[in-house]
């Protein structure tokens, strides 16, 4: 018998359906499979797979027609939940398991490396991590618990002007740090707290507008 060409393959939806029949019937069945049925007492092949337990929804037990249809019917994912466990997961649900804030607050704790709710979401798919990129050694953005020590935004050139005329880092977080060193500056250099007396005039000036460019920056937390 001559030997089949590689070209000699039929790419139609229907050898491909037939294909995927040998192996997996519509009906969900694994014709291939040479299991015993797992329900006691069966001796029938168990070509129907159910999940094992809601704690192992990757280990399957093989059943008979007959069979997985009792199975199926008794199956119970929530049956050991407490009321409050199956409230918090319905809630959870409801924002496809993602940490939800108020509107303006920001989260109230660090995100971490985990922007879903259990962090292994992923898992429940079926989806291994055997190289480790899914799980806590992700390379995922962990938002603004890693980036405190770096400004909120980039700064203006204005507003950067007006750091320099105060004598503050472009790091400062926080508009309370701004105005203690506005003061300071103002205590020394103002007459009206000087007894009259004004040390460095153009300096007050600069100091004076750098204050008014500052006090209105969105640069700052609070």
């Amino acid at each position: 018998m001559p030997p089949r060409s590689p070209l000699d393959y039929d790419v139609s939806v229907a050898a491909d359906k037939a294909r995927r029949q040998r192996t997996r019937g519509l009906s969900g069945a694994f014709e291939t499979s040479r299991r015993h049925c797992d329900w006691p007492g069966c001796d029938v092949t168990g070509a129907y797979r159910a999940p094992h337990s809601p704690e192992r929804l990757n280990d399957f037990r093989w059943f008979c027609l007959e069979h997985v249809r009792r199975y199926n019917a008794g199956w119970n994912f929530f049956s050991d939940w407490t009321v409050t466990q199956m409230d918090a997961q319905f809630r959870a649900d409801r924002v496809w398991e993602r940490p939800t804030w108020a509107l303006g607050k920001g989260p109230r704790a660090a995100l971490g490396n985990h922007p879903h709710a259990e962090g292994n979401a992923w898992a429940r798919w079926g989806f291994r991590d055997a190289f480790e990129v899914l799980g806590d050694a992700a390379t995922l953005n962990p938002g603004r618990a890693s980036n405190q020590n770096h400004p909120r935004r980039r700064m203006t050139r204005v507003e950067q002007r007006a750091m320099d005329a105060l004598g503050l880092a472009h790091r400062v977080e926080t508009r309370t740090e701004v105005r203690a060193r506005y003061r300071e500056l103002v205590k020394d250099l103002h007459p009206d707290l000087n007894g009259g007396r004004n040390p460095d005039p153009e300096r007050l000036a600069w100091v004076l507008k750098a204050w008014q460019i500052l006090r209105k920056s969105r640069n700052f937390s609070r």
